[in-house]
């Protein structure tokens, strides 16, 4: 059984989204002068690099931020924005120097946070990406960009728990877009796998984890090898619940109605008052009824 499915490309999709979190960033701007006003003639100054930045005209915006800061102008926007600038220019190691002097003024500017993790994470720092993202879901707990790009830290920590937490909350946020519901699906598919190898790391006679090896057959409709790792699960634990409720739902599916029941009588002597047992009993011996 192979956990490790190819991802789909996610170049275009990923520069997008990255895309997505800058004009967040930049949208945002007016937090900051609504916190520290500028002299006019810098305010103005900045409003025209922002203006640049927007437009993705890097180099003017740059000379505009940087002449501001050799002018002595101590100010969180304009590291901000000479992190953003950096950062759009592949170049993270001044992005985080940019970030951190930006928190520095403004600890609790959650775009910072938000750019300085994804900065880091590229630069294969994952323990900091992670508190920084952390600490930028925490400024900005609505923002789907936060929870996204802490779930992809995690992914990258091999912290499969965390990242299905997250994206859920992105899906969440963000219901009407398919990328972060495939996400999703794909974490979990993850999380499953590291499951599996932690049952065969910790038992590998475990009757859960043929129990789990049947799930994967069943979904993949290899219904003989799903039979096979399902009663491998019983040999080892006969009193294993959920186990023949799911070969009964296998021979159904085989229209091998009268053992289907049999399975189904064993399972509910196990659980008398498993709902799901009854539904199924019902359903075989419906479809049972109506065979020829």
């Amino acid at each position: 059984m192979n956990f490790d499915r190819a991802e789909r490309p996610f170049g275009s999709r990923w520069r997008a989204l990255r895309a997505g979190t800058a004009l967040l960033v930049l949208g945002s701007a007016g937090s900051i002068f609504a916190q520290q006003n500028l002299p006019p003639a810098i305010e103005k100054q900045v409003a025209v690099g922002i203006d640049a930045l927007k437009s993705g005209d890097l180099e003017t915006a740059e000379k505009i931020f940087a002449e501001a800061a050799r002018q002595g102008v101590k100010h969180p926007l304009v590291y901000h924005n000479l992190g953003v600038i950096a950062q759009q220019k592949a170049d993270h190691q001044l992005a985080v120097t940019r970030f951190r002097e930006a928190l520095a003024l403004q600890p609790e500017y959650g775009p910072s946070r938000l750019l300085l993790g994804v900065s880091l994470l590229v630069l294969g720092k994952n323990g900091e990406s992670v508190r920084e993202l952390k600490h930028a879901v925490s400024l900005m707990p609505e923002q789907p960009q936060a929870h996204l790009q802490l779930a992809r830290a995690y992914e990258t920590s091999g912290d499969w728990l965390s990242a299905v937490e997250q994206w859920q909350r992105v899906a969440g946020l963000a219901p009407r877009e398919p990328e972060y519901s495939y996400r999703l699906a794909l974490a979990w598919t993850k999380l499953s796998g590291w499951s599996y190898q932690q049952i065969r790391q910790v038992n590998p006679k475990s009757a859960r984890l043929q129990q789990a090896l049947g799930q994967e057959y069943a979904i993949q409709e290899k219904y003989d090898l799903a039979l096979n790792a399902y009663h491998r699960a019983t040999a080892l634990d006969p009193r294993l619940p959920e186990v023949h409720l799911a070969i009964a739902m296998i021979l159904l599916e085989m229209k091998k109605f009268d053992e289907a029941l049999s399975e189904i009588a064993l399972e509910q002597q196990l659980v008398p008052q498993s709902e799901s047992a009854a539904e199924i009993r019902a359903k075989i011996e419906a479809a049972k009824s109506a065979a020829p």
